[in-house]
């Protein structure tokens, strides 16, 4: 049996004459970048998400780019964020001239640990940006009261998370910023790159619409230096049919990783893997779900020849990689991040997957355990 980590022809195949439709459309229109199919579906992610204002951009990396220009981080700044997530969440403060500093996650939601941000506030710290991994919304109640004493802006990194929410909010609607990728494996993915930022501040909001066309509001005339980050009106079409289905494709999602529980408890695995655990205040979206397991590597290994996909995220974390040299950091500085990346293992959790599919993969990963 072929279980892949994640089957996009599977869940194309369902809404192709749909999706089709809406391709159509904007080739007769022919208006390809910005425009009314942008708006649409700013206005619906703005409702969805619970802000005010909602901007696309070209992918979730100029999201987080431009949230930070638009709360003014620039050269010589601090921004506080984690080591373990998709390089994009520090390589955006870097292209600024800013310094990441990271401070380490808990160990069970793979989020921002606030017991870490105060003692690494400085004069210098023009932002906080906390990462809602895998699907799951980090301890915003605590990492809001912290920033809001210390008047520090904090921008999300929602990028695997849309849909999430902790207390009834959802990811993207706490902080001064939300940020969102639309690339094809997540949640809501685009058939190519495409973001958004979200917020409930006018002229934040203000500030990323017109980063986002080289810091102009009227053409040729440029109050700020900006970038070319807009959204295309294809990729925004694609969006507004696939939102209707997000919500489905997201239960769909928690059923399999509840069924995933009932199967690893029954093969007796919890001794070799640990699950994933949802904080009874998060409702959890599974982008991914990521388990830790003994032996990963062979695991791993095993597994692909087995036809089952997974992906290692992330394998290295931040704080070590090699362009991040100069900031001082040394392996053991930041433990927890760094036990995860030598634990960690996604296995497929997408909608369309059936239950023998499910059955299959934990069956396999028992299989590699009776083995070894």
């Amino acid at each position: 049996m072929k279980v892949p980590l994640l089957d996009l022809r599977a869940q194309y195949r369902q809404i192709r004459a749909e999706v089709m439709a809406a391709i159509e459309a904007v080739c007769e229109e022919q208006g390809f970048v910005l425009g009314p199919r942008v708006i649409e579906l700013e206005q619906a992610l703005a409702r969805y998400v619970g802000t005010a204002h909602a901007t696309g951009v070209a992918s979730g990396s100029d999201a987080l780019l431009l949230a930070l220009m638009a709360v003014g981080v620039g050269g010589g700044d601090e921004v506080i964020t984690v080591p373990y997530t998709f390089f994009a969440t520090a390589g955006s403060i870097s292209r600024l001239g800013a310094k990441p500093v990271f401070v380490d996650i808990v160990p069970h939601t793979y989020n921002m640990d606030p017991s870490g941000i105060e003692k690494n506030i400085t004069a210098r710290t023009k932002a906080i940006i906390p990462v809602h991994l895998f699907g799951q919304c980090a301890a915003m109640e605590d990492i809001l009261e912290i920033a809001k004493r210390r008047k520090v802006p904090v921008i999300e990194d929602a990028c695997q998370a849309i849909g999430a929410a902790r207390r009834g909010v959802r990811a993207g609607a706490f902080g001064d910023a939300g940020c969102f990728s639309f690339f094809p494996s997540k949640n809501l993915g685009g058939f190519g790159d495409g973001g958004l930022v979200t917020t409930n501040d006018p002229n934040l909001n203000e500030a990323v619409a017109m980063l986002r066309v080289h810091g102009s509001r009227v053409r040729y005339v440029h109050e700020l230096v900006g970038a070319n980050s807009r959204l295309d009106a294809l990729q925004a079409a694609i969006l507004r049919v696939k939102l209707n289905y997000l919500d489905q494709w997201t239960e769909a999602r928690r059923r399999n990783a509840g069924r995933y529980e009932q199967l690893f408890k029954q093969a007796n695995l919890l001794d070799r893997v640990v699950l994933p655990k949802t904080e009874t205040d998060n409702v959890h979206v599974f982008n991914q779900f990521t388990i830790r397991a003994k032996q990963r590597d062979d695991l791993r290994t095993y597994l692909k020849e087995k036809g089952i996909g997974t992906e290692i995220y992330y394998p290295v974390p931040l704080h070590l990689q090699s362009c991040y040299r100069e900031l001082g950091y040394q392996k053991g500085d930041l433990p927890v991040s760094e036990r995860a990346a030598e634990e960690v293992l996604s296995i497929p959790v997408y909608a369309e997957l059936t239950d023998d599919q499910l059955v299959y993969v934990v069956d396999q990963i028992s299989s590699y355990y009776r083995a070894h």
